[in-house]
């Protein structure tokens, strides 16, 4: 600058006055980099900061280049050698930890690798057979342990980030909450069984043994048609058997089938004795169909079991598996035959090395992955070769177990439980209501009792409410009217049972429009939006199949004037600021997935991701354009 020289007095403000005239030519800039700002600390998720940047860093990666280039290759080495030797170090004090930490086992029976196959011969009305490899696990309820870095059984609840980064999960696990009750239990397996056993009540003393025989499965991946437990008794006899069914919808059914003594003690009478030395325990029975797990079968029909006991006298050694499933028509005619038994000799997980450990898992590796697609591979055949009727999934039932909750139910069960106790507590009529949700293992069940308390022997005040699907509580937020939405639940769409459904009008009763008072503008639009877009939900249909439909096309119009629900007047003026915020978001996504993404909430999260990454680029274009214009 002419006329200056270093410490002048004008020097300062004239680089001043520079910097400002800077920043006024180039005021949009200064404008896109105040908004991206604000998009950061204020609008922004996590993932958008993480796609920002990488565009951003994509658009220089010449930068980046050039620094690497500079990076000696030895300290790239070292850092390798050094991360390499923390990991090995970690997992070894990992397995330490997990090996000072395992609960031994009570009974003589070990954790055993059963290698196996599965034979599924239809027989009615089409003949179809197929025969795949299955990996199965057996495991005594009792035994809690990382076994030899392939089982990881048992073990309930999250460990350290240390031992779950170094090595703690096994290659395939057996996870509590994937059998029996989803509520949760902190005696893992065992107290699984304890539970059911006793809402089927049954004293869970009578079977103090029980040997776990299940499919192999991946953490994150789990494909499971079927499950046993074979329940012994104080003396280590096989004395039932609970057979555990899944579907691909996530829902589950056991069948608690007991060993016929009788029958068993005059088939061995009319043995000669060498038959009887060679007697092996075993269950058969038959018993009727509640659950639907097969797309080309009705939930109609019985099922038989033929089943041996895979342990020796005294649950010591193993000698096999032996198990033969049969599927009957109403009428009694054989519709499929499944068996499932092992092939070749169990394994030890305890007794085998580590090069026979990456043998055996190489060797197994794609059948367990493939479960699932062979079986949607042979449902497809059944399909389209043999033209089979397809029935639709109905509803389970109240002795069923629901699919587990989305993340969107698991807040909505939250907020009516909590309408719930609230509508109990105001009741003018003495009630008291035992409340079961439904898949949320995190929930338990709750007893609401109203102020005035039921009277002695007075049974009809006590009323018992389960949630059969998570499906209820995402159904329950579109109906403006409880009484409308519990009726119909009940009785149309099947998603709640309750054993006094005539009492219900105790809790839930027909009122008046409440008004909205909201603390703010934004909670003010956010309920407006919601009541604009409510709307009834379509009943869920019975059973059908592609023979005959839907019932009907036409559907009815509803004329109502739609408003804000009661539960929406609760959420809106109770003070629990998260638990409002989070309601607001999951009934939103909820209405506008139904208007714009066919009711999928997947969907409308891919939708919202293009959209995600669109923006991202956008900005991280601008941010470039910025940078390089002030360099």
């Amino acid at each position: 600058m002419d006329g200056l020289f270093e410490g002048s007095p004008l020097l300062s403000a004239v680089l001043a006055a520079d910097f400002v005239d800077g920043l006024l030519k180039r005021w949009w800039d200064l404008f896109i980099i105040l908004v991206t700002a604000w998009v950061y600390f204020v609008l922004a998720r996590r993932l958008d900061v993480l796609l920002i940047l990488g565009f951003v860093a994509w658009k220089h990666a010449s930068v980046m280049t050039s620094f690497v280039s500079h990076v000696k290759s030895r300290y790239i080495t070292d850092a390798a050698f050094g991360i390499c030797g923390i990991f090995l170090v970690g997992y070894y004090v990992s397995t330490w930890i997990v090996n000072h930490r395992v609960n031994p086992t009570a009974s003589s029976a070990p954790p055993l690798l059963i290698p196996g196959r599965i034979t599924h011969h239809r027989l009615y009305p089409q003949k179809h057979s197929f025969s795949y490899p299955y990996l199965m696990f057996g495991i005594p309820i009792e035994v809690s342990d990382n076994a030899n870095g392939i089982i990881f059984a048992n073990v309930h609840g999250p460990w350290s980030w240390f031992t779950q980064l170094f090595g703690l999960t096994a290659l395939f696990d057996v996870c509590p909450a994937d059998h029996l009750q989803r509520i949760r239990s902190d005696n893992g397996l065992g107290g699984n069984l304890d539970a059911y056993l006793e809402s089927e009540g049954i004293d869970a003393s009578r079977y103090p043994y029980a040997y776990l025989v299940t499919a192999a499965q991946f953490p994150g991946f789990r494909f499971n048609p079927a499950t046993f437990w074979f329940l012994y008794s104080s003396d280590k006899v096989l004395q039932a058997i609970i057979l555990e069914m899944n579907n691909v919808f996530g829902e589950r059914h056991p069948y608690l089938v007991a060993r016929e003594l009788q029958k068993e003690e005059m088939h061995i009478h009319n043995m000669t004795q060498n038959d009887q030395v060679l007697q092996r325990a075993q269950i058969k029975t038959t018993w009727r169909k509640r659950f639907h797990v097969s797309s080309f079968n009705s939930r109609k029909g019985s099922y038989s079991i033929l089943a041996k006991d895979p342990l020796g006298p005294g649950m010591q050694g193993f000698r096999g598996l032996d198990i033969s499933i049969t599927l009957s028509s109403p009428k009694g005619q054989p519709k499929l035959v499944a068996n499932l038994f092992s092939e070749g000799e169990a394994i030890d997980p305890y007794r085998i090395s580590i090069l026979g450990r990456v043998g055996f898992v190489s060797s197994w590796f794609g059948s367990v992955l493939t479960t699932l697609p062979r079986f949607m591979m042979q449902s497809t055949i059944l399909f389209f070769m043999h033209n089979l009727h397809f029935w639709y999934r109905p509803e389970p039932l109240k002795d069923s177990i629901g699919r587990s909750a989305n993340w969107i139910e698991k807040i909505l069960e939250q907020v009516f439980r909590e309408y719930l106790k609230y509508l109990v507590q105001r009741s003018t009529a003495p009630v008291t209501i035992l409340y079961m949700p439904g898949g949320v293992a995190e929930a338990s069940e709750e007893t609401f009792i109203s102020h005035s308390t039921c009277g002695p022997g007075d049974s009809a005040c006590e009323i018992k409410i389960k949630v059969l699907t998570p499906i209820f509580y995402s159904r329950f937020v579109y109906y403006a009217h409880d009484s409308e939405a519990i009726f119909c639940e009940v009785a149309e769409s099947c998603t709640l049972w309750t054993d006094k459904p005539e009492q219900l009008t105790r809790v839930f009763l027909k009122k008046g429009s409440p008004p909205i008072h909201a603390s703010n503008l934004l909670d003010y639009m956010h309920f407006q939006l919601i009541k604009n877009l409510r709307r009834r939900p379509d009943k869920i249909e019975r059973p059908l199949t592609s023979t005959n439909g839907h019932s009907s096309s036409v559907k009815g119009i509803d004329i109502r004037d739609f408003r804000m629900s009661s539960m929406d007047a609760f959420v809106l003026e109770q003070g629990d600021k998260e638990l409002k915020n989070a309601y607001l978001r999951s009934v939103v996504r909820l209405f506008v997935a139904d208007r714009i993404a066919m009711s999928s909430v997947g969907l409308l999260g891919m939708m919202e991701l293009i959209g995600r990454v669109g923006v991202s680029w956008v900005l991280a274009l601008l941010i470039t354009e910025t940078i390089l214009g002030f360099s």
